[in-house]
């Protein structure tokens, strides 16, 4: 009977182990590449030490949270894919207001989708779900794309708490830079949407939203609910140096830390 229950504890350990190496990974959110932004040739170098550095860690893929290019053209956007392909692990774009336009209009929304990919969608990993936003169409309201983007972000995310994944939403514009009350302005999302998505978040278990756009370090916690926008890769607003985050995930803990550009190997 004790050597029945020993060997019991034992599976269940095991078993809970298991579990936890299931859900523990680390990911890469990168901000703004933004090629021409801080100077098109120096950003092009940044880009591609990113690259360098983020494929020598152990990390499970990077996420980059929008302006992907100063100004989208078939030139700048060869440029981008071509040093993208250069990642050894998957990485997962998002659309910033850069890439479609400040103010969306369906030859905005087709170039990008056309020539980059989709501007929302989700991605799971390890028992988490990813959920990939474009935030231009909460910042101004475009016809019928940003109505159909609001009823697929509420069924996605109310989906990932039924089937018990953890999420994280990916987007460019933050929800707000300093308080969930400050007035509308260019850095933030409009006030009414903002309050929406803040409780739609928390309602469904959400972790973490992943912002770029302030090129600077802006972090909050709303409730549960961790809010960051990091350094870029293309020009820094707040004289941080460039870099990027790297996420630790496990069972009980979500984690970032800051990991910057060795620009000494970045040549002249």
């Amino acid at each position: 009977m004790i050597l029945k229950y020993r060997i019991t504890l034992m599976v269940l350990l095991f078993y809970s182990l298991g579990l936890r190496a299931q859900s523990t990974f680390s990911f890469v959110q990168m901000c703004d590449t933004q090629l021409g932004m801080g100077g098109y040739a120096h950003d092009v170098k940044t880009f591609r030490q990113a690259v360098k550095q983020i494929n020598a860690l152990d990390a499970d893929f990077v996420v980059i949270c929008g302006d992907l290019v100063h100004n989208a053209s078939d030139s700048s956007y060869a440029d981008f894919k071509s040093i993208r392909e250069g990642f050894t692990l998957p990485s997962y774009l998002v659309s910033g207001n850069h890439d479609v336009g400040n103010v969306p209009n369906d030859t905005s929304l087709q170039y990008y989708r056309k020539t980059i990919g989709k501007d929302y969608y989700r991605f799971r990993h390890k028992k988490h779900a990813f959920v990939v936003t474009n935030t231009q169409l909460w910042k101004v309201r475009v016809g019928n794309e940003s109505e159909k983007h609001d009823q697929w972000l509420k069924k996605t995310i109310k989906r990932q708490k039924n089937d018990r994944y953890p999420t994280f939403v990916l987007g460019h514009y933050p929800l707000y830079t300093e308080d969930p009350e400050e007035a509308d302005h260019y850095y933030n999302l409009p006030d009414t949407t903002r309050k929406q998505l803040l409780e739609l978040f928390v309602e469904n278990n959400v972790a973490a939203y992943l912002s770029g756009h302030t090129h600077k370090l802006t972090v909050n916690q709303y409730r549960q609910l961790q809010l960051v926008s990091g350094e870029t890769t293309s020009k820094n607003f707040d004289e941080r140096p460039m870099g990027f985050r790297l996420w630790q995930v496990s069972a009980d803990t979500v984690r970032h830390q800051f990991v910057p550009l060795e620009m000494q190997a970045i040549s002249p």
